[in-house]
């Protein structure tokens, strides 16, 4: 956003390069710290868009298209069919699904609208509502869906997520509880979808880094540095909003949030920035 709050595309470029720079492999657009709830419909798209400009080797381009309308998201998935390399969807969030059968039509709707893509599920109950067991989505939904390809697990429910992650091969299943990424590792993770790798993914590399040479225990170490991140941020007004103003004191303005969201003063984030470091982040944040 500008500082009037309208959409700026033209900082998609800058962003993609921080990205690729801090060695995260893609994108998860229109999500929810991306404000997509606040966004009109050709916003939506005019993200997808300046997104797709950027595809390249070193970025995956995942479109979330999730709608509480299911007219909406078929349209924006008609739309990303010829710009990103997936789409995936949330469940509704007002209306909400109760029962698997109605949460697998309305995934296939939606798939078929782009049936060139592999189609993720979003599967964040704490907002969605629709807090469903994903094993029996998957043995159920892939037989219904031709472009079922995974899950974007956010969701701390551990044991619905291994089960997920070894139903079939063929698929992937996206952890997105960043405060969990050292509990994906024992469980075979390998794939992730977080808003804070925006900030901190040298700090998750170096997670998964001293897993694998058998420090689990100085993993568990930086894995509640990037709590402490997470709570600090949240604790200043909403993490949301506050997560997407810091991006400017590492470079990267991606300007206010929309309401309900808050936005702070340079002053506050740089005295953010501050206490984080003296936490020792300083050495992890995104450059």
């Amino acid at each position: 956003m500008n500082e009037t709050g309208a959409l700026n595309t033209t900082r998609i470029e800058a962003y993609s390069r921080f990205l690729v720079r801090n060695k995260v492999s893609g994108v998860f657009m229109n999500g929810s710290t991306g404000d997509f709830t606040s966004l009109s419909i050709e916003e939506r798209k005019q993200i997808t868009l300046a997104w797709a400009k950027q595809k390249s080797t070193e970025l995956y381009l995942i479109d979330h298209v999730g709608d509480p309308s299911l007219k909406v998201a078929k349209e924006l998935a008609e739309y990303a069919s010829d710009k990103v390399d997936a789409i995936s969807a949330l469940a509704p969030f007002y209306f909400k699904i109760k029962h698997i059968d109605k949460l697998i039509e309305y995934c296939k709707e939606i798939s078929a609208s782009a049936p060139n893509l592999p189609f993720y599920y979003y599967h964040i109950p704490v907002l969605s509502g629709a807090d469903l067991d994903m094993k029996i989505f998957l043995e159920e939904g892939i037989k219904e869906i031709p472009n079922l390809t995974g899950i974007k697990f956010s969701s701390d429910n551990l044991v619905d997520y291994k089960y997920c992650k070894d139903f079939n091969k063929n698929c992937t299943i996206f952890f997105g509880v960043d405060e969990l990424f050292v509990k994906s590792l024992p469980l075979g993770g390998r794939a992730w979808v977080g808003s804070t790798y925006n900030h901190l993914a040298p700090l998750y590399l170096k997670i998964r880094s001293l897993f694998n040479e058998g420090n689990a225990a100085a993993a568990e170490d930086l894995q509640e540095k990037a709590v402490q991140f997470v709570k600090r941020l949240d604790s200043k007004g909403g993490f949301n909003g506050v997560a997407k103003g810091f991006m400017k004191i590492l470079g990267v303005d991606c300007g206010p949030s929309r309401f309900p969201h808050t936005t702070l003063s340079d002053t506050e984030y740089s005295q953010i920035k501050k206490e984080l470091d003296s936490i020792g982040l300083k050495e992890f944040f995104c450059v």
